[in-house]
């Protein structure tokens, strides 16, 4: 699910999960974190759920995935579109 809220100059949107589906830690990846799975991991957030919320321009596009362990790549079905390979983001 993704969750959004427009701030002045940017977008913070935030990634949201089940807290045990996939099992193990997932990251949100992408072309806003250089594709880095360090840089927003998802975090229990003590409602059955884990997050990472992300602050990304506004009229901007954005490629991502989820990447969980084991290497399992996996996409947002809330996306707002898929490009063939990567879910898709409009701020």
């Amino acid at each position: 699910m993704l969750k959004r809220k427009r701030l002045k100059d940017q977008t913070q949107v935030t990634f949201v999960l089940a807290e045990d589906i996939p099992a193990g830690p997932v990251s949100v990846v992408g072309d806003f974190n250089d594709w880095d799975p360090a840089a927003h991991p998802l975090e229990p957030q003590g409602d059955g759920t884990r997050a990472a919320t992300v602050a990304l321009p506004v009229h901007g596009s954005h490629a991502f995935r989820y990447l969980a362990a084991g290497d399992y790549w996996f996409d947002e079905e809330q996306a707002d579109r898929h490009d063939g390979t990567n879910s898709r983001l409009d701020t």
